[in-house]
């Protein structure tokens, strides 16, 4: 869950974002990431946040327990329909994609 981000300049520059935008989205100064782009080991707790936002793509300020805890219930007591599901998000997120890489 806490792998290493291995190059979080990479990650800010393919975003599109500056410094500033970029890791102030995950709560970090602006020098702070600096200090990351630049080498410095960075908190477990700031990496998993950079890994949710930058390449899960999650939107924290929309995230809710409630969802977390029902998509748990779901993938606990109906796995099939989980998978199910799973699989068409995926389906959807690639067509997105897709779409978009055809308008830019």
């Amino acid at each position: 869950m806490f792998s290493k981000i291995q190059n979080p300049r990479e990650i800010r520059k393919s975003s599109g974002l500056n410094q500033q935008a970029f890791w102030s989205r995950i709560g970090v100064t602006q020098s702070g990431g600096s200090r990351y782009e630049s080498g410095r080991d960075m908190p477990k707790p700031t990496r998993e946040l950079l890994r949710l936002v930058y390449i899960e793509q999650i939107d924290l300020t929309t995230l809710r327990g409630e969802d977390v805890q029902i998509a748990d219930y779901l993938k606990t007591t109906h796995p099939d329909l989980y998978k199910s599901l799973a699989k068409a998000v995926k389906t959807q997120a690639a067509a997105q994609a897709r779409s978009e890489e055809q308008t830019a």
